[in-house]
């Protein structure tokens, strides 16, 4: 009786075996069971290892000759260079309909050296209370601030990290571009990472508004595919070296429609060594607070305390006081602002023109300001200060 006892007892501890292992096995391979085939959900990422992964084998020589040139400097251009583009994610609060919110944002950047700067776009960072860069090996570090210029939509951060987990790029020379030269575009168009692009160089010195309402001028334009997220990644020459930033499209659906600009490396160049070192770039400054467009140029309006043009003697708008039975009236005298004309010859007409040529000079360097005051033209020499 025992004995039976203990044969029903093996038998059913095999049944429930067997049917916990049928079980398993419908769950883990529905299609040898004839389930329908679902879509499996991701593993959480795994953590990565501290130090850059090996670079992937090369094409073999058998490979690369069953490709054209095109293809193959496409492949060199972006081996050599797809491990310096990151990776920018920014967040920061905002007061919304229910309490604060935090909003966020991407867009890439590139490492221009080992001690990790990585140049970006100004409008990728602005606002930003926190910003996290991912490099190419898959690690998110935090970056800081280090400097931002939006007349030129540029910004510079920073991580901390060993020189050996960066790859710099190498700047190009922007000066020598021509139109129909074939250039390749880097970035996270709509978050994936390190996509290559390709295209030509469709026009030269376009102007584009920056954020603070100044104008970009020499702006590269191009039809390789720039979307949203590539803001701020390189715009490179074929032999890999970087001869522009991508900024911005021209696109009614707000997605690539073949016109993309890129801000020239060589705009870029000449200002990253007071973004690093001061965090902004120090203009030249004329000391004029406000002016009024005229037909004939920009009437002054009012000049700052002690600035260079009031040490320089030019006038603003005076106020004329006059005599009548009801006492003294007080009224704006419009006659007596001198009326700015040309900075060192170069007409302005307008506010922008007039910075762009105030700032092409150094502070402490001398221009001549042509006015028209008192219904006659003269030239006033102005020594400029720094803003």
């Amino acid at each position: 009786m025992a004995a039976g006892r203990t044969m029903v007892g093996h038998t059913l501890t095999a049944l429930v075996t067997l049917a916990l292992v049928m079980a398993w096995l419908g769950h883990e391979r529905p299609e040898r069971a004839g389930a329908p085939q679902a879509a499996i959900p991701l593993p959480a990422p795994m953590q990565l290892p501290a130090v850059i992964p090996a670079p992937p084998t090369p094409p073999s020589a058998e490979v690369l000759a069953l490709l054209d040139a095109e293809e193959r400097v496409n492949i060199h251009v972006y081996a050599t260079v797809n491990r310096a583009v990151v990776n920018i994610t920014t967040a920061a609060s905002a007061e919304g309909l229910f309490g604060d919110e935090t909003s966020s944002g991407t867009g890439s950047g590139f490492v221009i050296d080992t001690s990790g700067h990585i140049l970006t776009n100004s409008h990728v960072v602005e606002g930003a209370e926190s910003i996290q860069v991912t490099l190419s090996d898959g690690s998110t570090q935090e970056a800081e601030l280090v400097g931002q210029d939006a007349s030129n939509d540029v910004a510079i951060v920073r991580v901390n990290v060993p020189a050996e987990r960066l790859s710099p790029v190498a700047l190009g020379d922007s000066s020598s571009l021509q139109v129909g030269q074939k250039v390749l575009a880097l970035g996270n168009p709509f978050g994936l990472e390190r996509t290559l692009t390709t295209g030509i160089i469709s026009s030269l010195d376009r102007s584009l508004k920056a954020k603070n309402g100044r104008t970009i001028r020499g702006i590269i334009q191009t039809d390789a595919a720039i979307n949203p997220g590539n803001s701020g990644g390189p715009l490179l020459n074929t032999r890999g070296q970087v001869i522009g930033m991508n900024t911005a499209i021209l696109s009614q659906v707000g997605q690539s429609a073949g016109i993309g600009f890129a801000v020239p490396i060589n705009s870029i160049s000449r200002i990253l060594k007071p973004l690093i070192e001061r965090g902004r770039v120090i203009r030249a400054d004329l000391g004029l607070t406000r002016v009024l467009r005229e037909p004939g140029g920009l009437l002054i309006v009012d000049l700052a305390e002690g600035g260079p043009a009031a040490l320089a003697g030019l006038r603003p708008i005076g106020v004329r006081v006059t005599r009548t039975r009801f006492g003294l009236v007080r009224q704006l005298d419009r006659d007596a602002a001198d009326l700015i004309t040309a900075i060192d010859g170069k007409p302005v007409r307008t506010v922008d023109e007039l910075l762009t040529e105030v700032e092409a000079h150094s502070p402490g360097a001398s221009v001549r300001v042509s006015v028209v005051r008192d219904g006659q033209p003269t030239d006033v020499e102005v020594t400029l200060g720094e803003s």
